[in-house]
């Protein structure tokens, strides 16, 4: 791959395999083979929150509706168990629905706020298809070769966002060695 640099174009060559097939990771998340390989997500500069409140409520308030409904059938019918067992499933979903949305607001206000610095980290990287590293070419903004997991976690962790990763990802439990961010 030819990387313009300040003199020209310039190769650049993996430092752990020595591979010439290097792309960004801009390219590699959404270029070939990454489906196959799933690089959209494992090369993620963050979670995707857009959109997930509103469902969740949607979702919590024909819940809420449902519950609605038992109330009405059970007043309707004289049936106190219907009432009060639709009363109370009522209550938990409007609760709950309010708690999601809230919980929702607040993890999109954090990518939201993180978003920079992980940008700052993600763009100047390049991913080898041969090895699955990911590095930067010149050692800035940050250095060595990590794999997808554990630049994911060290993207997320510096952008504040760590604490979404997903508990079945394996970037959850990655180590990121030490140095990988010069001292300033």
């Amino acid at each position: 791959m030819d990387d313009k640099g300040a003199g020209g174009p310039r190769q650049v060559a993996c430092p752990e395999c020595g591979s010439a097939e290097i792309r960004t990771v801009e390219k590699a998340q959404h270029g070939k083979g990454s489906l196959r390989d799933n690089l959209g997500t494992r090369l993620a500069p963050g979670p995707d929150k857009s959109g997930d409140g509103c469902m969740h409520f949607v979702e919590g308030m024909v819940l809420t509706s449902m519950g609605g409904a038992l109330v009405y059938m059970g007043l309707q019918e004289h049936k106190p168990l219907y009432t009060l067992g639709g009363a109370a499933l009522a209550l938990i979903c409007f609760f709950g629905t309010i708690m999601a949305v809230r919980i929702d607001a607040r993890e999109k206000a954090a990518e939201e706020a993180g978003a920079a610095r992980a940008d700052e980290l993600w763009r100047p990287a390049h991913f080898c298809s041969g090895c699955s590293s990911v590095f930067c070419p010149d050692g800035t903004p940050w250095q060595g070769v990590l794999t997808t997991e554990q630049f994911k976690k060290f993207v997320w962790t510096q952008a504040g966002y760590a604490d979404q990763l997903s508990p079945g990802d394996k970037a959850r439990d990655a180590e990121v060695p030490a140095g990988v961010l010069p001292l300033r």
